[in-house]
């Protein structure tokens, strides 16, 4: 105890952070309470594996207000403890932690002053009890991701101070609590990821007039019962929807400062009035959904764009110059992609766009000879379609590019030369067309796939393919390839 004392005794420290050293490793917390004027201790991502005993020695830090321990390797939140002498503490993070019980009765005794609580990805069960209410003072609660269950219960409406309520991706069930309306303060609601039945309506909002971001999905029916004519006391930035309803709630026009928007598992159709909603939308995320949609005149402005498996149907869209991701693959889009890549005033401007899916769509034509216009590309899908033609040299413009898929189309001719410019390429993946000429031995050395498959391959296979030293994948099979295989394969 004596050499403890000798190497951490200090009348002075009162913030230590030691988080985020993932490799450092603390057997034991005793020389901890030695630090007695430590107000701050930050321990995150520090494995603290072997201490069992962390709540008693951190208890004892009696000037303690920020307490994070998240990540730790912690399995221990000492059940039969009553009482843990936190009387000073504002601020306690143990997510990420496996503690895999429920909740101990210690931390609904903790001090009045407390604000912030966050117990996600926990593993923790059990019904949330009353309990909570102890802790009168809390502006923020983030039990997101753990298995607790029942009914979210209608006294969390009791809060006075509440900002941030995240009880996603839990297993709670039953309706949407009407008390939640009656949380005035609340900037953060987010019960996503459950299995909640029955309405919401205007009822369970109508006073949450500070609100900013909202996530609202059910794994189980959840139906939306707004009046078309309300008009919301907030303007939300971030919202996450899941319905079943076949149509938009009204209201959702109403919101002017959405910087985010996901929808999921639902079926509506996307007027002009909805894309002009989502022009200013930063993430647009509507993957796997059934939205009913023609794309041929609409203009996408956001910079992220997940529009993945839906029914949307049409030519093309455009894109803005902003745009940086977009996925549009397993629709039923058709036309060419000469409108997308070679549009007007594509050429005047400088394109972000970084990555581009179109993949199994219907998209015909050539693959045309623009690609000089998007140089920041990464990586382009354009798998499964109905492409034609020769693979065109403006490619070799696209140094950054480190995966190509144009599998399963009808194109034809040889692999340009002038790829060999592409020399961050990992994926080059041209299976199932009608390619043909030499296995391209030129291609990046640090390539880890390349699949030939199904083509027209022909000649032999050259040995400095062996220099290729990153190579996992090999695929060139239902070829015409003749000779010897390389001693390195």
């Amino acid at each position: 105890t004596s050499s403890h004392s000798q190497c951490v005794n200090s009348s002075t420290l009162r913030h230590l952070d030691l988080s985020f050293n993932r490799n450092l490793v603390i057997n034991n917390l005793k020389w901890l309470p030695y630090i007695s004027t430590l107000e701050y201790l930050n321990l995150c991502s520090v494995d603290l594996s072997e201490e069992t005993n962390w709540l008693q020695l951190v208890t004892k830090l009696s000037s303690l207000s920020v307490l994070n321990m998240c990540d730790c390797k912690l399995k221990d939140l000492s059940l039969s403890l009553q009482y843990a002498n936190f009387t000073a503490l504002q601020v306690l993070d143990l997510s990420l932690n496996k503690f895999k019980s429920e909740l101990p009765k210690w931390l609904f005794n903790l001090s009045s002053t407390i604000y912030s609580l966050d117990l996600s990805s926990c593993s923790l069960i059990g019904h949330l009890p009353k309990d909570f209410l102890n802790l009168r003072e809390l502006e923020d609660l983030d039990i997101t991701d753990n298995n607790f269950d029942g009914p979210i219960p209608d006294w969390l409406g009791h809060f006075k101070h509440l900002k941030a309520l995240i009880l996603g991706a839990n297993m709670f069930s039953g309706s949407f609590p009407t008390n939640l309306g009656n949380l005035s303060t609340l900037i953060t609601l987010d019960v996503s990821s459950n299995t909640l039945t029955g309405v919401v309506s205007e009822r369970n909002l109508a006073k949450l007039s500070k609100l900013k971001s909202l996530d609202i999905y059910s794994y189980s029916t959840l139906i939306f019962d707004f009046d078309s004519d309300w008009n919301p006391p907030f303007q939300l930035e971030e919202l996450m929807l899941g319905f079943s309803n076949p149509n938009l709630p009204a209201w959702l026009y109403t919101q002017r400062s959405l910087e985010r928007l996901t929808i999921w598992d639902s079926s509506f159709e996307a007027s002009d009035k909805f894309w002009k909603l989502v022009s200013s939308v930063i993430e647009l995320e509507l993957q796997d959904n059934m939205i009913d949609a023609n794309m041929s005149n609409v203009l996408l402005n956001s910079t992220v764009i997940l529009l993945l498996s839906n029914r949307l149907k049409g030519c093309l869209p455009q894109l803005s110059q902003q745009v940086t991701i977009v996925s549009l693959s397993n629709n039923s889009l058709s036309g060419e992609l000469s409108p997308l890549l070679c549009g007007h005033n594509v050429s005047y401007r400088k394109n972000k766009l970084l990555y581009l899916d179109i993949s199994l769509n219907n998209i015909s034509g050539g693959l045309t000879n623009c690609w000089k216009n998007w140089k920041s590309l990464v990586a382009i899908h354009l798998g499964s379609n109905n492409l034609s033609g020769k693979i065109p040299p403006s490619l070799s413009f696209l140094s950054n590019l480190t995966s190509i898929h144009l599998h399963e189309n009808n194109l034809h001719g040889e692999i340009p030369l002038s790829l060999q410019n592409c020399r961050s390429l990992l994926i080059f993946n041209v299976r199932n067309n009608q390619l043909s000429g030499n296995i391209p031995h030129w291609i990046s050395h640090d390539v880890m796939a390349l699949q030939l498959r199904s083509n027209y391959f022909s000649g032999k296979i050259s040995p400095q393919i062996c220099e290729m030293s990153s190579l996992i994948v090999l695929d060139i099979a239902q070829n015409t390839i003749s000779g010897h295989i390389p001693s390195c394969l």
